[in-house]
């Protein structure tokens, strides 16, 4: 990790869960982290708890999924710190909806946010990183969901979602390499983990987990992993999931 020191890495989805291991984590390893969230309360107590760390932390309330939040959010981090280096893809939001009850309005929801809003950063890394001519990485935080349809009820628009974001990634990787840039693109796919997103989809319906879910720091240990590999080595993609899990 020792070439990202310094560096500028934005994190999105940074207020909780996964996002904020993964700010930490970042921070520890002396980047300058910015994270965009929607709750600027949570934004402020991270970044006081990472006050005296090796790198610094810049925290950026925005709605991704609002064209205003999301320029003004890449013009503040152009403007300050140059450009970014590093993205973490993680904001994501999960609503449970059956196919058969059609429910158009939070399909849309799903899709804003883990395609639309996840491809249009991915478009302003690779602009930054093309204009100075860097090796930078982008990072999509998805989900065992873009493989295969797990047996939950109403994950499928979720599942849909992930699918299409795990495209995305793919096909974002398969043009930078036709372009002979050296621009590195990751999709994780963690399993089960124990966030406030898992407890929002469990919310009033019975869930037999049988086994330890993973944990935020998990994941954040999986980024850590793949940006410290040598500038040769892609890992496109990485699975982790939790022992014993069978969904």
């Amino acid at each position: 990790m020792e070439r990202w020191q310094g560096r500028v890495a934005v994190v999105t989805g940074a207020s909780a869960g996964i996002g904020a291991a993964i700010v930490e984590d970042l921070v520890e390893s002396g980047m300058v982290v910015v994270g965009l969230a929607r709750r600027e309360d949570h934004l402020l107590k991270i970044k006081d708890k990472l006050t005296g760390k090796p790198g610094t932390f810049h925290p950026i309330k925005a709605d991704i999924t609002k064209e205003e939040d999301f320029d003004k959010a890449f013009e503040w981090i152009q403007n300050n710190l140059g450009g970014l280096d590093v993205l973490v893809n993680n904001a994501g939001v999960v609503v449970t909806s059956y196919i058969s009850d059609g429910n158009l309005e939070d399909w849309r929801k799903i899709f804003e946010l883990n395609v639309f809003a996840a491809g249009a950063c991915a478009r302003e890394a690779v602009k930054s990183m093309r204009a100075r001519n860097i090796d930078g990485h982008i990072i999509n935080i998805n989900s065992i969901c873009s493989h295969w349809i797990p047996n939950l009820p109403g994950i499928a628009p979720y599942s849909a979602s992930k699918h299409a974001a795990k495209v995305i990634s793919e096909g974002l990787r398969m043009d930078l390499a036709s372009q002979k840039s050296k621009i590195k693109v990751t999709n994780i796919s963690p399993g089960l983990v124990a966030t406030p997103m898992l407890d929002s989809f469990k919310e009033g319906k019975e869930l037999n987990i049988f086994f330890e879910p993973l944990n935020a720091k998990d994941i954040a240990d999986a980024v850590h992993y793949v940006l410290g590999t040598p500038p040769n080595v892609q890992v496109t993609e990485l699975i982790i999931r939790p022992v014993q899990e069978r969904i």
